[in-house]
């Protein structure tokens, strides 16, 4: 294997570890809340990524139109796939060039989906939150992240 392609394994790896068991590399104290409002809590922070979630709402437009075409592009890569294997059963032997170009367009294929669905659907995204009562944008975190406030839960809606 690639020495490239190995580190990647090391940090995705590692990246699925240290969310899993929630380690973080500057920890900070949480947020103390009285007793008699335990439990009934959300804690908030304001959207950092304004920039990405711009984008991702400029997108929104367009996606259905990506969808389609990322998809038609997956159905022709497929027939490609298809039509070289198909060819070597005719020929009755494997030939390794006919799929150079096949497996070039499928990696370029599977990259532009990853970066496509990065761009569209930041992670604010999907933890975006509203305040009842308070303006601004606001995405779920812990109580330890930097800039954490505690909310009552039944004033945030999704």
């Amino acid at each position: 294997m690639k020495p490239s392609f190995i580190f990647s394994i090391i940090a995705l790896v590692a990246i699925v570890v240290a969310a899993s068991f929630g380690i973080q590399m500057s920890p900070h104290n949480p947020i103390v809340i009285p007793e008699s409002v335990a439990g009934s809590e959300l804690y908030v922070c304001h959207a950092a990524s304004q920039t990405w979630d711009s984008i991702a709402v400029a997108m929104r437009p367009f996606n259905r139109y990506i969808i389609i075409g990322f998809f038609f592009v997956v159905m022709i890569l497929l027939f490609n796939w298809g039509w070289a294997m198909y060819q070597n059963l005719l020929n009755d032997k494997f030939k390794r060039e006919s799929f150079s170009n096949i497996w070039k367009f499928t990696k370029f294929t599977f990259w532009a989906g990853v970066i496509i669905l990065m761009v569209s659907a930041t992670p604010n995204h999907f933890r975006t939150v509203h305040i009842r009562g308070v303006g601004g944008d606001w995405v779920l975190c812990e109580n330890n992240t930097p800039g954490a406030a505690a909310v009552r839960a039944d004033a945030v809606t999704m």
